[in-house]
């Protein structure tokens, strides 16, 4: 008898249509009834397609007293009360938030989607007033406390970020909105608001300080997403079929998923995450893809980094403290969102000083945001960016160091004269992603430190020791590899050496001269 496909939850996020249509699930309910038993009112961070959504719709059905869905998990052996409850889910997710009222009409529809079922009031005139009207007829129609599940609760605040007359019209919306949560605590048995991002300075939660973030709490790490451990139990065979089609080793297929999709770590010291997205698509298609990128970059995230002429390559290194990841500046620091939307994860922590080390996750988040990068740094569009960027690896693998000079000079094409000011910050970063992606297929070793700038490129037949000078001559350049010897530990390789010295202008805003010796 011919085994039956198993069907992956790709893109699925309610609970209820994930049992009855048989879709692989990873059991998160004994997690959940730990979070229900240990306390009322909480807040989760996660990136975006880490299973949010899910989460929240699996507490709806348990909080509606669904128990048939629950049958052969944790929660079936574990909870002795099954209580049915009202529930109020609010997806903000669902909006495009770019003007004023687009949030209002949002939190109008579902209030009254809401009243339907349980009346209204004619003194309640605003929306925060309706929803508490909402809240408390429900319980005393019902006898029961109330569950509340918001989902993407800051998809407007970071729709509207770097547009500060927008973002503080919802803030003043959502802020007595949220504000509800403390005022009818005693018709509340439970709420969870969820979203990619913590608005500590922005905070639209100064009203709700009762809300215990669990987005680092060692205890429910594992809430969204899969574990290494998960990962085996439940895809064992999936591992070994991709094995198969991809021409490798079990240990071999093992070690890309993880190098392409391990490596979130929400807290310091503790296993890496899975992206659940990107590993499920994997499972199905049989093929290692950069899925989770491709399911779009918000361009805010650049724009931060732009607009604050951020130096990218501390992305692969930066330090930071407790207070900088669970808060957003604003447009004044782009660390924390770009932290907490997940292309950045902790690294490591030094207790002495409280410091956290962040880095790329893993190389489907590192290759992919590069890449996204290329259209805002340079001339070419994220169609042509990634046959420039195999011409430059063909030239550099060919022993040609002429030929991809000449093309790095098109990478710095047509620079904004709004960059003037920030000059060098600009040749850093195009150097920066232009390397960063040549050392996905090469050995590229790319540093700065005091304004100077070493890059080692290293093929199977040759190595480059190349020097930028940003202020300076091609010939300063080429006497500092000598003079600091940077060429001295290739010496005994016998690949063909190429020691290069490269200068820019200023008044052409591009490289001007190289010297090759």
């Amino acid at each position: 008898m011919e085994q039956q496909q198993r069907i992956y939850p790709i893109g699925v996020q309610n609970f209820e249509s994930l049992r009855k249509d048989g879709y692989v699930y990873i059991d998160k309910t004994a997690l959940i009834h730990k979070l229900v038993s240990s306390g009322r009112y909480y807040f989760l961070s996660r990136p975006r397609r880490f299973g949010k959504s899910l989460l929240l719709s699996t507490l709806e059905a348990y909080f509606q007293g669904k128990r048939e869905l629950f049958e052969g998990l944790a929660m079936e052996r574990l909870e002795k009360d099954w209580v049915k409850r009202p529930v109020l889910h609010l997806d903000l997710n669902i909006g495009k938030y770019d003007t004023p009222d687009s949030l209002d009409k949002i939190l109008n529809d579902n209030i009254a989607q809401w009243e339907n079922l349980y009346g209204t009031s004619p003194t309640e005139s605003t929306l925060a007033l309706r929803f508490a009207g909402v809240l408390r007829r429900a319980c005393e129609q019902t006898g029961e406390r109330v569950a509340i599940l918001i989902d993407e609760y800051d998809k407007p605040l970071l729709q509207a970020i770097g547009n500060h007359d927008l973002q503080r019209e919802f803030r003043n919306t959502l802020k007595p909105f949220y504000g509800v949560l403390k005022t009818m605590d005693g018709c509340i048995k439970f709420a969870l608001l969820t979203g990619v991002t913590k608005f500590g300075k922005v905070s639209v939660f100064s009203d709700l300080n009762n809300l215990n973030d669990i987005s680092m709490d060692r205890r429910f790490l594992n809430l969204c997403g899969i574990t290494e451990e998960e990962m085996h139990e439940t895809f064992e065979e999936e591992i070994h079929e991709l094995a198969t089609v991809q021409d490798m080793t079990y240990e071999e297929a093992c070690n890309e998923l993880q190098s392409c999709y391990d490596g979130y770590h929400f807290t310091y010291n503790c296993e890496g995450i899975y992206n659940p997205f990107s590993l499920l698509n994997t499972f199905e298609k049989k093929e290692f893809g950069n899925y989770w990128f491709e399911t779009g970059t918000p361009t805010y995230l650049v724009e931060l980094l732009k607009n604050n002429h951020y130096d990218l390559e501390r992305m692969a290194h930066e330090e930071t403290d407790a207070d900088v990841l669970n808060s957003i500046y604003g447009d004044e620091e782009p660390i924390p969102v770009i932290f907490q939307s997940g292309y950045l994860t902790i690294k490591g922590y030094d207790k002495e000083f409280g410091l956290y080390r962040l880095g790329f996750p893993n190389r489907e988040v590192e290759e992919g945001f590069i890449k996204f990068l290329i259209p805002f740094y340079t001339r070419f569009s994220k169609i042509e960016a990634p046959f420039e960027i195999k011409k430059f690896v063909r030239e550099i693998c060919a022993g040609q160091p002429e030929a991809f000079l000449k093309r790095l000079q098109t990478f710095f094409a047509d620079t904004p004269y709004e960059l003037v000011s920030e000059l060098e910050r600009h040749y850093q970063n195009v150097l920066f992603i232009v390397f960063k992606l040549v050392g996905f297929y090469t050995q590229a070793e790319y540093h700065t430190s005091e304004g100077r700038i070493d890059l080692v490129v290293k093929t199977a037949d040759y190595i480059y020791v190349m020097e930028f000078k940003l202020a300076g001559t091609a010939e300063e350049a080429i006497s500092q590899i000598e003079e600091k010897h940077y060429a001295r530990p290739f010496e005994t390789d016998p690949r063909k050496l190429f020691k290069i010295g490269i200068n820019f202008s200023s008044k052409t805003r591009n490289i001007e001269r190289w010297i090759i010796e």
